[in-house]
């Protein structure tokens, strides 16, 4: 392995060597460590960024709610960046003007629980915060690719490393019923679909611990006799 002080590495190379061989994994640095390992490096942050198009995971209080608003924290390594080759696979940059097209194309709310911008997750004093996160898909012709899609703090972070096979959705589409293609079409038209009471219920229900599962489950039996 190289090392991070060498000037002849680029930016990035060097940031992702810092953070293996100084910072380590699960530790956490601010934007102010970056800049006193790299004085005199305009962008040092950026290319600290740009480490996640290549499978890099760096959190901030976005994604882990611990973390200070001015930390990040070195979760998991990607690609070795420093190999040759390996600095030049593509990725999705997420710009500012392409950040608000995605949220705006995804009705600025998550894709995955539905949750608005500064609304309060249930049974918590926690507020939704929105950003963009990347997905990876496999299309159906078995190629792989990066795609984005809006999701708040939590499902952001519960969604890492997870792949949407799309041919297999595809697939399961094209044998629904007539019925359930009907009504799929109408969510799908609509945006959204409205729950049942029972369905509401339930979602609640399977997050509660085992103790508190099972009085539930006693008041809903019928009464005896």
């Amino acid at each position: 392995m190289p090392s991070w002080t060498d000037p002849k590495l680029g930016t990035m190379k060097r940031a992702a060597l810092w953070l293996v061989t100084v910072v380590g994994e699960m530790n956490t640095f601010t934007k102010e460590d970056v800049k006193a390992a790299f004085p005199g490096v305009s962008q040092a942050d950026r290319r600290v960024r740009d480490l996640r198009d290549h499978g890099w995971q760096i959190d901030t209080n976005r994604e882990d709610a611990s973390l200070d608003q001015h930390e990040q924290r070195f979760v998991k390594q990607g690609e070795p960046v420093w190999l040759p080759g390996k600095a030049t696979r593509p990725g999705i940059s997420i710009t500012q003007t392409r950040r608000r097209e995605v949220l705006a194309r995804d009705g600025h709310f998550c894709r995955s629980c539905g949750i608005a911008p500064g609304e309060v997750y249930a049974g918590t004093h926690e507020s939704a915060q929105i950003d963009i996160a990347r997905r990876a898909v496999r299309q159906q012709d078995g190629r792989k690719s990066t795609e984005l899609v809006a999701e708040c703090n939590r499902c952001r972070v519960g969604g890492r490393g997870t792949e949407v096979d799309l041919g297999a959705m595809v697939k399961r589409a094209e044998d629904l019923s007539g019925l359930d293609r009907r009504v799929l079409s109408e969510w799908m038209k609509r945006d959204q679909r409205e729950f049942s009471a029972a369905e509401v219920f339930w979602a609640e229900y399977r997050a509660l611990p085992e103790e508190s599962r099972a009085k539930v489950r006693e008041a809903l039996k019928p009464p005896a006799g």
